[in-house]
């Protein structure tokens, strides 16, 4: 059985919208933040626009990722583009871990050499953060489990806002205790917090690239609940692997049993293809195998 159901539009336009949204905004608030972190010299608030700015270069590509999607299928490649889904999401994923790391190293540095700066600026300039970061992660709360480039510029834009209410935290207590060396050690506390909430993605992005079975099924599971449709004998040879970070795709041997009627045959085919599709599994190849004497033959 080849069953290659079409594939559901993944950048709707209220999706879309969403990403344009968040876009323009960060891609705002990086050039304010950069010219303040510039002008009062907080580390806090420049790691912040360079956060912020790799989010932008995230959102662009999920943007793109979703656009690729979409493309048909060719001769040459016959899923079409849906993989860059994936690999799209990977990269968002060592993307954030490489910013955290280079702001690591800054905080690092400026927490043993600490330098006076205006606290109650950068509270301000955090403060806006804050706000335009919540809000374009709004915007991809309802999807965010749907699709893990969506989950991938939700949490980028939770951490950003994050990072700015750390340093919202650090310029109020600079402003009121003089105690500089904060700005550099509230960054590191909000870093721990990103890595641990990027981790997950980071994870199974890198399951997915390598055609790991895909997050919510189990071989265990497909085999099982296959089993328990009268007439299938058996599933074994079962490969399982991500399309897109959207579409799952299967491929196994069934052994039906030798007793079934051609009619039976047929009802079995329909049984075992709402089974997959249930399970998110949308693109299956089945060889049928009958018990009797080992004759098989696809469908």
């Amino acid at each position: 059985m080849h069953d290659h159901a079409p594939s559901s539009p993944l950048l709707s336009g209220q999706l879309n919208r969403a990403f344009l949204i968040g876009i323009g905004l960060n891609l705002l608030f990086v050039t304010v933040e950069a010219a303040m972190g510039v002008a009062t010299g907080s580390l806090a608030l420049l790691s912040d626009a360079g956060h912020n700015l790799s989010d932008v270069a995230s959102l662009g590509l999920s943007m793109v990722a979703f656009r690729l999607a979409r493309i048909p299928p060719t001769s040459q490649y016959t899923y079409g583009y849906r993989k860059s889904t994936i690999l799209i999401s990977l990269l968002n994923a060592v993307i954030l871990l490489v910013a955290v790391g280079a702001i690591g190293i800054s905080a690092i540095r400026r927490l043993q050499h600490p330098v006076p700066l205006p606290g109650g600026t950068v509270a301000i300039v955090a403060g806006v953060g804050i706000l335009i970061n919540a809000a374009s992660a709004l915007l991809f709360l309802k999807d965010k489990d749907k699709d893990l480039n969506i989950k991938g510029a939700y949490l980028h834009l939770v951490a950003d806002a994050l990072v700015s209410l750390g340093t919202l935290v650090a310029g109020l207590i600079m402003m009121y205790t003089g105690w500089f060396w904060i700005d550099a050690a509230v960054s590191l506390l909000v870093l721990i917090v990103i890595v641990y909430s990027t981790w997950g993605l980071m994870r199974d992005s890198l399951r997915l690239s390598l055609d790991g079975v895909p997050g919510g099924i189990t071989v265990e599971k497909v085999q099982e609940q296959a089993r328990g449709i009268p007439g299938v004998v058996d599933l074994h040879h079962v490969h399982i692997w991500a399309v897109s970070t959207t579409e799952n795709a299967l491929t196994a041997h069934v052994t039906i049993d030798e007793a079934l009627t051609g009619e039976e045959v047929e009802r079995v085919k329909r049984d075992l293809k709402q089974l997959l599709e249930s399970l998110n599994i949308v693109h299956a190849t089945l060889e049928t195998e009958y018990s009797h004497a080992g004759e098989h033959a696809g469908f």
